[in-house]
């Protein structure tokens, strides 16, 4: 490896190194925002109570069926033919030509929402069911003690899991160079044809990888800790008071 190369690459190239980490954030950041909606929305629905007869539980019998399958094909299959899938397949099938951009932002949203369904699920079925069963004694509906009760918990303790996805998608955008997406990696490619240094191109690739997980784990764990609010509280005049 030559220390001369690495910064000859940076100096010569840095516009689109600093394009592809942007189009790498942008894509990590709205797939998750998105995805988070969808497993927070599918996570909700599949945490319904059935009844024990009517059209009602026909009904959610055959959604559970649908998310249940959504989220076992994208859970079980990665993200690099998923991209193939979604935007080849489109075209030959549909006749749908599809902007890359867009493909991108629906294949991490629906794979991020796959997986985000199951950690909601598992959030609220970890809520202690007595919670559910005070709510309902003063009269809230499933809605209104999901609303209420149950999700503001849910969302706080899924954090680190909505978080470590973000982490997660930032990587795995890169596998979305099949479809020419202009993220880091696809333009780490091209500066590497041009100089054919792949060692020093790919180095700098990786540097700029650490670099944005490692802020973004910063930020989301001092978010983190917001959240948990003051570790030590001291009893003062009847009232729990934190500890200065």
């Amino acid at each position: 490896m030559s220390f001369d190369w690495i910064v000859r690459i940076i100096s010569e190239n840095w516009p689109m190194f600093l394009r592809g980490a942007g189009m790498t954030l942008f894509i990590a950041l709205i797939g998750t925002i998105l995805g988070a909606i969808i497993g927070l929305l599918a996570g909700v629905i599949r945490t319904i109570p059935v009844p024990d007869r009517g059209m009602k539980k026909f009904i959610l019998k055959v959604i559970n069926i649908i998310l249940s399958i959504y989220i076992e094909f994208f859970r079980g299959t990665p993200m690099i033919v998923q991209a193939m899938v979604i935007y080849y397949g489109s075209a030959l099938a549909f006749n749908i030509d599809m902007n890359v951009l867009v493909a991108a932002l629906i294949v991490v949203s629906i794979n991020t929402g796959a997986y985000m369904a199951e950690i909601v699920r598992g959030g609220i079925v970890s809520i202690d069911k007595g919670q559910f069963e005070a709510a309902q004694a003063i009269g809230m509906n499933h809605f209104q003690t999901m609303m209420n009760v149950v999700l503001p918990q849910v969302l706080r303790n899924i954090l680190p899991a909505t978080g470590n996805q973000f982490v997660i998608n930032i990587k795995d955008t890169s596998v979305l160079n099949v479809i020419s997406v202009s993220e880091l990696y696809f333009l780490t490619k091209s500066v590497a044809g041009n100089n054919f240094r792949y060692f020093e191109s790919f180095f700098v690739a990786c540097i700029l990888y650490f670099v944005m997980t490692f802020i973004v784990t910063r930020i989301l764990l001092y978010f983190e800790r917001k959240l948990e609010g003051p570790e030590n509280y001291t009893m003062t005049n009847d009232e729990i008071q934190p500890a200065r």
